[in-house]
């Protein structure tokens, strides 16, 4: 829906444009993935990241492992126990339990978070670049084709990425 209301409000604003005749159209496109992917600091993030998610995949890992010995104990020694030590052992291996699930949504949220923390500059930056080249170069507009917003890429259409892969001094 929210992509269809977007190619909506980019058909109108070209008809708008086209029929006032006040200003030709000067369309580009680009793919901002592949910008992304051969940005220097991309490497970085992503050996950030992989760092982080296995901080919090050993911290998994440790609950995991104190979770099964808590069980093993538990069944080892389960003739031998009262009844109260019994629902003791049960509650602490429950709430062990519960508290390994809760780690896990956490932890999926807070890898996300890091991600948007991490990416956000490098897609800052890739968008000044772009907007940079745009105004530099007198495009009317620049479609992203990465997020599947282009109806029609006419022969007049150009190519600006690599303008802005110069303008980010990329190879």
């Amino acid at each position: 829906m929210k992509t269809l209301t977007r190619v909506l409000f980019f058909a109108a604003l070209i008809l708008i444009s086209v029929s006032a005749g006040a200003q030709s159209l000067k369309i580009g496109y680009i793919d901002s993935n592949e910008v992304m992917n051969i940005m220097p600091e991309r490497d970085s993030i992503e050996v950030a990241l992989m760092k982080f998610q296995q901080q919090l995949e050993k911290e998994l890992k440790a609950m995991a492992t104190e979770y099964q010995t808590k069980v093993t104990s538990y069944q080892n020694d389960m003739a031998t126990m009262s009844n109260l030590v019994k629902q003791s052992k049960e509650k602490e291996i429950t709430d062990l339990q519960n508290r390994i699930q809760e780690f896990q949504q956490n932890a999926d949220q807070e890898f996300n978070d890091k991600r948007i923390e991490l990416l956000n500059p490098l897609i800052d930056k890739v968008k000044k670049a772009i907007d940079d080249v745009g105004k530099e170069n007198n495009y009317t507009y620049i479609l992203d084709s990465a997020t599947g917003v282009i109806l029609h890429i006419g022969p007049n259409a150009e190519n600006v990425l690599t303008l802005v892969k110069a303008k980010l001094k990329l190879k």
